[in-house]
């Protein structure tokens, strides 16, 4: 596609509902499923898309981040063609500000867009976990003349409040947006996930930027003021699986559906939709003569000495003699001593639980270990 349509990905977040996970990296980060971060999986749809030029709108701690974007290798987008950039609020002439929402993230990179001269910008979210190809998403945007095209997905009625609802019409025209409200008018909710026609969104951040009142946000201010002033919203329809990663659950929920390979799927081979990352260089996994692992993910470098049924294991991680995991997240560099038991747990990167100790082991909610020795 060229620079006929270029992705912009959200990736400034603080991810607070993560606690310590996020403390000293943005969410979009934080590692998923043993192998990968989270960013991996909208960079990987837009390479497998064709979409060759992206920016990454980072602000939070965004050093890792960046140094993990690197040439945009890991993804394919290290070419002549392509271009992989970070972008991080700066300092111009009107002064130096961060980022103060969504919308307010894209105004202040216009002119990045306007040396680009695209026809459409997809604008996408860095931290959903989600495989899919924007292509059918992109060509309904044109074959509709639509303003805009946002992609949404059926949820229960009953979490539809927690969500931007969209109410269409017979040809999924949106006819009305509703910004989580109590009251919900259908349960079709945003995604995050847009694709604007780029000359009709410039006009509208930049009337956007000059109201002082506004929120500088797509959801609030950018999409209520397209559609009251008559332009054409039009709401593609999402089939698969989509994860919002933002809450301790929701991240060990999404780890948990990895392990089933139902909904997502990342183990079928498929190159038209494979999520790339970064080689960790690792040695082996191991498993010792009286370890056991049962439908759990390890990744390169696992040391498995104990017991572990239903986990992500990440590279590095060591379960030692004795010690049994149950539905749990082990992240990179985390040590479990030997005779300690662990159930339904996030264990932070390089934190060690000590012999014996008991974590969670008859808790149902899932609980955060964040002990950084490294």
């Amino acid at each position: 596609m060229s620079t006929k349509v270029v992705a912009m990905i959200l990736a400034g977040g603080k991810g607070t509902r993560l606690e310590s996970l996020t403390k000293k990296i943005a969410k979009p980060a934080v590692s998923f499923a043993a192998k990968y971060h989270i960013i991996d999986f909208p960079l990987s749809n837009c390479a497998n898309s064709g979409i060759n030029t992206i920016g990454v709108l980072t602000q939070y701690e965004s050093t890792f981040l960046d140094t993990y974007l690197g040439s945009g290798e890991k993804w394919g987008m290290n070419g002549v063609h392509s271009v992989l950039t970070s972008l991080a609020p700066r300092q111009t002439e009107e002064g130096a500000q961060w980022y103060k929402g969504t919308a307010d993230a894209i105004a202040q990179n216009i002119d990045f867009l306007d040396d680009l001269d695209p026809e459409y910008v997809l604008i996408l979210s860095g931290d959903h976990i989600y495989k899919t190809l924007y292509n059918e998403m992109i060509d309904l945007h044109q074959q509709t003349g639509a303003d805009a095209t946002i992609s949404v997905i059926e949820v229960d009625p009953k979490e539809a409040s927690r969500f931007g609802i969209m109410a269409v019409n017979a040809k999924d025209i949106i006819v009305e947006f509703q910004e989580k409200p109590k009251k919900p008018k259908s349960n079709l909710a945003s995604m995050g996930i847009y694709v604007f026609t780029w000359k009709t969104l410039r006009k509208y951040l930049k009337d956007d930027m000059k109201d002082e009142e506004s929120e500088h946000d797509f959801g609030k201010n950018i999409i209520p003021n397209m559609l009251n002033s008559g332009k054409k919203l039009q709401a593609y329809r999402f089939k698969g699986y989509w994860r919002d990663v933002g809450t301790l659950s929701s991240l060990h929920q999404a780890n948990m559906d990895i392990i089933e390979a139902d909904e997502m799927n990342l183990f079928d081979n498929d190159v038209s939709t494979r999520i790339y990352t970064e080689d960790t260089y690792s040695v082996p996994q191991y498993v010792g003569p009286v370890g056991y692992i049962s439908h759990s993910i390890a990744n390169q470098g696992a040391i498995i000495l104990g017991h572990v049924t239903s986990c992500v294991v990440s590279n590095e991680a060591i379960i030692a003699e004795n010690a049994v995991c149950t539905n749990c997240v082990i992240m990179e560099g985390a040590y479990i001593k030997r005779g300690a038991r662990v159930h339904n747990a996030i264990i932070a990167p390089y934190t060690v639980i000590e012999e014996k100790e008991e974590i969670n082991v008859d808790g149902d909610d899932i609980v955060l270990v964040s002990r950084r020795v490294k």
